[in-house]
């Protein structure tokens, strides 16, 4: 039986995000050897959208309140790439990591699927 998912990011500056991970997000983790740091998520879901361009991967933390959490994101020194906007399905942003990479954010507006 399937008991979990594993999420990788790949980063052009590994130890500079899993630090980021650690430090600035403070989530927790194991350490399985050689820095390779694997970290907890919070609670999370998969949605599947429809494209006509080439199929990825996003990767988007959820949170209760966007406005407070890119203010103390910011405080911590975060760079945040786009101002908040409005979607019909919530509030977002989108963060950059050490490495290069960017990260969204967003304040769901529609009921959470981590809630069942």
């Amino acid at each position: 039986m399937i008991n979990g998912g594993h999420i990788i990011v790949y980063s052009r500056d590994a130890e500079a995000d899993r630090v980021f991970f650690r430090d600035v997000l403070e989530y927790p983790h194991v350490d399985v050897g050689g820095g390779w740091l694997i970290f907890k998520l919070p609670p999370t879901e998969i949605a599947v959208h429809p494209t006509d361009g080439p199929e990825t991967q996003e990767l988007y933390l959820m949170c209760d309140d966007v406005d407070a959490t890119v203010r103390g994101l910011t405080a911590k020194g975060v760079e945040f790439t786009q101002p908040v906007t409005d979607a019909r399905w919530g509030r977002l942003t989108r963060f950059r990591l050490p490495g290069g990479g960017e990260v969204g954010l967003y304040e769901p507006r529609h009921e959470r699927a981590i809630d069942l």
